[in-house]
C-alpha cells in the first residue's frame, strides 16, 4: 500500500461520551474502554491508521487531564504530540491547533481528522478511503469529507449531499458537495436516502494544513488570529502555561458549524467502512456478537426468557426473567435500566445527576 509521506493523522480525543453513562466518566470517558474486546477506542483508532502513517506523524487532541491517559494507552505516540487542551473549545479551535502545528513541521502537511471514539469495521477499505482523500485533499483550499454510505434514515446525524463528479481513485469517486444538512427530521432524512445523493456526515476530514488555516483566517478571523500566536507560544519555554490564558479566551465552535457550511471548495468521498459512531448502548449492542436469544452479554448472568437485550456487569451476577429489548449496565456504584429504543435519552440521565447535586456519580 502507497504511502504518503505529507499524511498526518489527528485524532480527537477529548470528548465525555456521556450517552454511554454509567461506564463512560469524566475520569473515562469512552474513547479509553474497552468496549468491543479488541482494546480501547483509542488504541482501535491508532491501530487502524499504523500500517500507512508512522507514529512520529500522529497527533492526539484531548483535554489537559487525559494527556498521560493517552500516552498509557498509546505508548507508541510521542508525548510531544499529545496536545492537551485546557478546556475543550469545540472542533474548529482544536483541529485549527492542530493544523498550526503541523504547518510549522512541514508546510506540505495533509491532515487526516480522525476520532478517537468510532468504530470501523473494514480497516483496509477505510485505510485505502484515507491514503485517496489525502490525494484529492492535496490540491490547495480542498477540504475533503469522508460520508458514510446511510444503512437507514438515522435523525442524529448530519448528512452531506453530493453533486458532480470531481475524480476516482482507486475505486473510490469523489464529488463536489452541494450542501451541508444538520440531523434532520424523519421524513427529510428518509427522503435523503431514498435519494441516492446524501451520505452521513462521519466527522473525519482531510485536508492540507494551510488549507484549512485559510479557511479559518476567511471565515473566523478572531480565530486565525489567536491560534497564530498560541501556535508561537508552543515552541517557547513554559509553553505549558503560556498558552492557557490565550486558550480560555476562544470561543466555542465546531468544524461543521464553523467552517465547512461556508468553505470554498468541499469534496465528499462516499465509504463504505463499518463505521458506527456508537452514540449510545443500543448503537455498541448493534456491533457486537449477540446469542441465539439475540442478546449481547459481557459479565456474569443468568437470563430466563430474555431477548434482544443488552447486558452488562462490572462484577455482580445480573439475573433477569422476561425482559425484551432491555439494556442493563451495571457498574460499582451506578444501574442504568432503559428499553433499547430509548439509549439515546441517557445524556437526560447525565444532565439531572447534574442538576440534583449528584456529580460524583459522573466523575
Amino acid at each position: 500500500m502507497h504511502r504518503n509521506e505529507h499524511l498526518y493523522a489527528v485524532i480527537l480525543a477529548g470528548g465525555g461520551g456521556t450517552r454511554l453513562w454509567p461506564r463512560s466518566r469524566q475520569a473515562h470517558p469512552k474513547q479509553f474502554l474497552d468496549l468491543t474486546g479488541e482494546g480501547t477506542m483509542l488504541q482501535e483508532a491508532y491501530a487502524r491508521i499504523a500500517p500507512i502513517i508512522p507514529a512520529e506523524r500522529v497527533l492526539v487532541i484531548t483535554n489537559a487531564r487525559y494527556v498521560d491517559l493517552v500516552s498509557e494507552q498509546a505508548p507508541a505516540i510521542p508525548r510531544a504530540n499529545v496536545i492537551g487542551e485546557p478546556v475543550g473549545r469545540g472542533t474548529a479551535p482544536a483541529i485549527g491547533l492542530a493544523a498550526a502545528l503541523l504547518r510549522q513541521r512541514d508546510p506540505d502537511a495533509v491532515m487526516a481528522i480522525l476520532t478517537a471514539d468510532h468504530l470501523i469495521a473494514r480497516k483496509e477499505t477505510f485505510r485505502r478511503a484515507l491514503l485517496a482523500a489525502a490525494e484529492v485533499a492535496s490540491t490547495p483550499g480542498r477540504l475533503v469529507t469522508l460520508g458514510i454510505t446511510p444503512a437507514y434514515a438515522e435523525t442524529g446525524y448530519g448528512y452531506v449531499e453530493r453533486g458532480p463528479e470531481i475524480t476516482t481513485l482507486d475505486g473510490l469517486t469523489a464529488y463536489r458537495v452541494l450542501r451541508f444538512t444538520e440531523k434532520p427530521n424523519r421524513e427529510t432524512a428518509e427522503r435523503f436516502v431514498q435519494s441516492g445523493q446524501f451520505s452521513w456526515n462521519s466527522g473525519m476530514f482531510l485536508w492540507r494544513a494551510d488549507s484549512i488555516l485559510a479557511e479559518i483566517a476567511r471565515q473566523m478571523p478572531e480565530l486565525s488570529a489567536q491560534l497564530a500566536a498560541i501556535a508561537a507560544s508552543l515552541n517557547q519555554p513554559a509553553a505549558d502555561v503560556a498558552w492557557v490564558p490565550a486558550w480560555m479566551q476562544i470561543r466555542s465552535e465546531t468544524i461543521d458549524f464553523g467552517i465547512m457550511e461556508g468553505a470554498l471548495d468541499t469534496v465528499v468521498l462516499p465509504v463504505d467502512i463499518g463505521w458506527n459512531d456508537v452514540g449510545s448502548w443500543a448503537a455498541l449492542a448493534d456491533e457486537l456478537p449477540a446469542n441465539e436469544q439475540g442478546n449481547v452479554v459481557q459479565g456474569p448472568h443468568i437470563l430466563l426468557d430474555t431477548h434482544d437485550s443488552f447486558v452488562f456487569s462490572e462484577q455482580r451476577l445480573i439475573a433477569a426473567i422476561g425482559l425484551q429489548r432491555m439494556i442493563v449496565i451495571d457498574t460499582a456504584d451506578a444501574l442504568l435500566i432503559c428499553p433499547r429504543e430509548r439509549a439515546q435519552e441517557v445524556k437526560g440521565i447525565t444532565e439531572a445527576l447534574k442538576e440534583r447535586g449528584l456529580s460524583a456519580y459522573l466523575a
